[in-house]
């Protein structure tokens, strides 16, 4: 295995980013299996995740440039992909989560409405 050693304003931001971006991935998840409703839950992860994705990419970004000695911005361009998409995919989900709420809502009246009848 090649040893390489990164310089400190390489290896210290990234040693931080790492450390906020897991612990945001794990706070996400972990709001997945505490909140109780389906959209309080949808909050946790696509939000935790979101950040704690972009924290690691920028991190990779940070000490893959300090080792080729340029920038590097295949990272930023993953991480502006996930923070523009993860969001509206979050987004979709809860509005089609409402829409079936709605609609079975309307089901049950309506049958309700029968049975009165």
């Amino acid at each position: 295995m090649i040893a390489t050693e990164f310089p400190l304003w390489a290896t210290l931001p990234a040693s931080l980013l790492l450390i906020i971006g897991g612990l945001l991935t794990v706070i996400g998840s972990l709001g997945l299996l505490r909140l109780p409703t389906f959209f309080a839950r949808m909050h946790g992860p696509s939000m935790g995740n979101t950040l704690g994705t972009g924290c690691v990419l920028i991190a990779s970004m940070i000490l893959s440039s300090a080792l080729l000695h340029r920038p590097v911005a295949h990272e930023f361009i993953i991480t502006v992909f996930i923070v523009i998409v993860s969001p509206v995919t979050a987004m979709l989900v809860m509005r089609a989560a409402r829409y079936r709420t709605r609609v079975k809502e309307e089901r049950r009246q309506q049958g309700l409405q029968r049975e009165r009848e």
